[in-house]
């Protein structure tokens, strides 16, 4: 049963949905759109010491002000996948073409100082809102790694937060390539002190799309550290992105040592970009703390160093994208989808020079 008591629907003008156009969300917002019962999320790689299991359960570790999260939370089915020990292998799920629409609650466990790298797969075309919990136990060790390859018309709205433990490290690579709406909330809290964690992702916008990533690091405990980084391509007519970075310092998070880092590439005329770093802070007693934004034209400088070598224009502009980001896909450290995004990525310049 869905609990949608007191929840609150969105009207555009609030902070956290003014960039997000509503009538694309097709009622995951506003409770209209009609759920399924079916429940898409599967294993596809579960090495040992990875359990996966869906579970009935009135229990909710976090709240959420987000509207769309706070429709999924009522949903007692969970996925709860449990990691224990030093995986040798990923952990690999996937979805693909979800009949109908969709909500999903997803928990990820890692226990004390297990190590593993996770892979979420999303693919296809689907109509989904997802809440993804992920709870990382002391000296606990997880990369999550997580791509948006849907197709054209797929709309996906989530939350993925970690809650970080003592001594607990979080890596997130987040690549969001499909999809005519995406919205994810990567959202980090820390528990106690120790914790480590590096927020990394690429997204690409084509004609049409809208791709939006709102995070939030919130530094309540001392001695933590955050870094964020994430890249974005425009190419087509009314292509757009926005991506919202706010790291919040709390009163007692004394030695905190926090950076984020927004950088935005523009292929096209009719391309939009907004990126919002926010930083707050409540006690001067912290390692560092700083953020930057940049957006920009593509450099017509380095395209003409590359023609003039004999290599023509697509060839030059493809070599110059696939080098912005580089540098995060190269971190996932699986040559099958670091290969297969590329590819993706080449596609879809090969329809912006058309």
């Amino acid at each position: 049963m869905l609990n949608t008591n007191i929840i609150h629907t969105p009207t555009g003008r609030e902070e956290a949905w003014r960039f997000t156009p509503l009538s694309k969300l097709k009622g995951l917002h506003d409770g209209s759109a009609v759920i399924g019962e079916d429940h898409s999320l599967v294993s596809k790689s579960l090495p040992k010491g990875a359990t996966f299991e869906r579970v009935t359960t009135d229990n909710h570790s976090t709240t959420s002000d987000d509207a769309i999260v706070q429709r999924v939370v009522g949903s007692q089915s969970i996925a709860k996948i449990v990691i224990d020990g030093e995986l040798a292998e990923p952990v690999i799920l996937g979805r693909a073409n979800i009949a109908k629409a969709e909500y999903s609650r997803v928990q990820i466990q890692v226990k004390k100082f297990a190590k593993a790298t996770l892979i979420l797969e999303n693919t296809g075309n689907a109509l989904l809102a997802e809440d993804l919990e992920l709870l990382l136990e002391p000296g606990s060790n997880l990369t999550f790694i997580t791509l948006q390859e849907f197709e054209g018309e797929a709309v996906y709205a989530a939350r993925h937060h970690a809650i970080v433990d003592k001594d607990a490290t979080f890596k997130s690579i987040t690549v969001t390539i499909g999809g005519s709406l995406v919205r994810i909330l990567p959202t980090v809290e820390f528990k106690a002190p120790g914790g480590d964690v590096d927020l990394q992702g690429i997204y690409f916008a084509s004609a049409g799309q809208h791709l939006e990533h709102r995070l939030h690091v919130d530094h309540l405990v001392p001695n933590a550290k955050s870094r964020v980084n994430y890249k974005g391509v425009l190419a087509g007519e009314s292509a757009r992105t926005v991506w919202f970075g706010d790291v919040f310092i709390r009163a007692a998070a004394e030695g905190t040592d926090t950076y984020e880092l927004n950088r935005n590439l523009l292929l096209t005329d009719g391309a939009r970009a907004d990126s919002v770093p926010n930083l707050e802070i409540e006690t001067g007693e912290i390692v560092g703390a700083g953020h930057a934004s940049t957006t920009g034209r593509f450099d017509d400088e380095q395209l003409f160093y590359l023609m003039s070598r004999g290599i023509n224009m697509d060839d030059a502009r493809r070599l110059v994208v696939r080098g912005f980001f580089n540098e995060i896909v190269s971190q996932i450290k699986n040559d099958e989808i670091e290969d297969r995004l590329m590819k993706r990525i080449d596609g879809e310049l090969v329809k912006v020079g058309k």
